[in-house]
């Protein structure tokens, strides 16, 4: 990654780490996002592009972290990626949903982006028909970006810690601690 625009779409909680091991295999790391995710990149220390336009022409490789609601559901357009260099690199492993419908696979064949890493697919478990894995600019990998270790323990350690809480009569994270007292 010397030598090359890592452009970060979101600098949140995956976002920074990202950005942090970019910087760290000598990237030059420019953020983008709304104004709280630009804010935090910038007190940490991070380049935040001048517009929506120059992040996506600049970057040698764009990777979301953005979580997937009603206002980011097609956020990264068509024009967005065909503003991209052919040598460049989109990541997703996301949402697919963040990127507009049918978008990422015309781009590829236009060839800007040139490449694409995904993780996320508009259709989940991923099937033959799903046109990016039968593209050769493409790298794919079911949905498991998230799966470590460490991640299951924290997923499950709470979920029995929980239940011991439960079981001794202690109930904790609650969503509706009014229904304990009826039947």
């Amino acid at each position: 990654m010397r030598g090359k625009t890592l452009g970060v779409y979101a600098y949140g909680k995956i976002g920074s780490t990202v950005a942090a091991v970019g910087k760290a295999f000598g990237a030059e790391v420019v953020c983008w996002g709304r104004e709280g995710s630009t804010g935090r990149a910038k007190a940490a220390g991070f380049a935040v592009a001048k517009s929506r336009e120059d992040f996506f022409a600049g970057a040698d490789i764009v990777s979301l972290h953005l979580p997937l609601n009603k206002d980011t559901r097609g956020i990264v357009t068509r024009n967005d990626l065909a503003r991209m260099k052919p040598t460049a690199l989109i990541v997703n492993a996301s949402r697919s949903g963040l990127i507009e419908k049918g978008a990422l696979v015309d781009a590829l064949k236009a060839g800007s982006p040139g490449f694409a890493a995904v993780d996320v697919y508009d259709k989940e478990p991923v099937g033959a028909d799903e046109p990016l894995i039968k593209m050769n600019n493409v790298t794919c990998t079911p949905h498991l970006g998230y799966v470590t270790r460490e991640s299951y323990e924290q997923y499950y350690a709470r979920v029995v810690d929980d239940i011991v809480s439960f079981a001794a009569g202690k109930p904790s994270n609650l969503l509706n601690p009014d229904a304990l007292g009826k039947k």
